[in-house]
């Protein structure tokens, strides 16, 4: 069992396989883009597997993959596959905007992963567009009904919520009652930015600020109220040993008789570091042990130059350097695409 200096386990790796996206959300980068990394700086599949592997052998039990976008990098249904097999890990998941799910849920499926999570912020297409610049809300609706049909579970939905955005909350929890997908709701965070003045985007005055944080209280007694209005009835906490089985801190509900849930991440308003049990393995070899600092270790070079004990040293000293807490920092050198959430 792997733990840091805090006593907490870190069982849990997120590795973003590509910086790339085929979107350019407005919280997320500038319309132009953020510049990629060239092809040589990024792991290669056979790097990190080889260090999945190794991260395996000293407790982490759960892997998520994300990006960037991850499935516009090539050959990813085969990565998951050897991950499987190389790791002997009990799941692998994936963090996708949805957009190309369609096209590979099946083959993903049959390679074992079965847990997904799609980022979606509005089911409006005409916002959906805006906040994507571009996007096609059809692409991600088919790519979870994709994700169902190749059955996968649980599927789960991320909302990030704005302020400014005005989401209609409400037309997610209706989703619940057609089909078990798991909503979570999630606290508009400040992260990217700090390279350039501004936080999460920045450009056409679409970056973060405080006037933008929706409190997770204030979307459940939002869901609560409209919830009622609209007959849905009560709102009420599910119980930990019947939430969706997951490797995060949201916290759970549901109206009676719907099939899904809906969930509330707080990393702002109830931050949860004290039970964070995670690392970050960036697309470029960086091992990063809290979303919100800055502080990173080369796992490239040692993947590329030392021998499975120098990666091994590299993983305890992230251990040991993990933070207590994110202390409510507001930006940070790279974006969240360039990290991988």
């Amino acid at each position: 069992m792997a733990t840091d200096g805090f006593g907490r386990r870190i069982d849990y790796l997120r590795i973003s396989v590509t910086d790339r996206c085929n979107l350019r959300c407005i919280y997320c980068m500038p319309p132009q883009g953020v510049a990629w990394k060239p092809h040589e700086e990024l792991l290669t599949y056979e790097e990190i597997e080889r260090f999945a592997a190794i991260a395996a052998s000293q407790g982490i039990s759960k892997i998520r993959l994300t990006g960037g976008e991850p499935l516009v990098r090539r050959g990813l249904v085969g990565h998951v596959r050897r991950l499987l097999a190389v790791t002997g890990i009990e799941a692998i998941a994936l963090t996708t905007n949805g957009t190309l799910l369609a096209r590979y849920a099946q083959d993903l499926a049959e390679a074992g992963l079965k847990r997904v999570n799609i980022s979606l912020d509005t089911l409006d297409p005409d916002t959906f567009a805006r906040i994507t610049r571009g996007g096609d809300l059809a692409d991600v609706l088919a790519g979870l009904d994709a994700a169902f049909e190749a059955g996968m579970d649980p599927v789960k939905i991320n909302v990030v919520v704005v302020r400014r955005l005005n989401q209609d909350l409400l037309g997610f929890a209706r989703m619940t009652f057609e089909r078990p997908v798991h909503v979570r709701f999630i606290e508009y965070m400040p992260v990217g930015g700090a390279d350039d003045g501004t936080v999460c985007g920045g450009a056409e005055a679409e970056g973060w600020t405080a006037d933008d944080e929706v409190s997770s209280d204030e979307i459940l007694a939002r869901l609560a109220a409209e919830g009622a209005a609209a007959g849905l009835g009560e709102l009420v906490p599910v119980a930990r040993e019947s939430a969706p089985g997951g490797w995060g801190p949201a916290r759970y509900y549901r109206f009676e008789g719907a099939y899904g849930t809906l969930g509330v991440i707080s990393p702002l308003s109830h931050h949860f570091c004290g039970e964070c049990n995670r690392l970050r393995l960036t697309a470029d070899g960086r091992l990063r042990t809290c979303l919100f600092s800055d502080d990173e270790l080369d796992a490239r070079a040692v993947l590329r130059g030392g021998t499975d004990d120098d990666v091994r040293g590299l993983i305890e000293r992230a251990l040991a350097a993990k933070p207590e807490s994110h202390n409510m920092r507001i930006g940070t050198a790279r974006r969240m695409s360039q990290i991988g959430g």
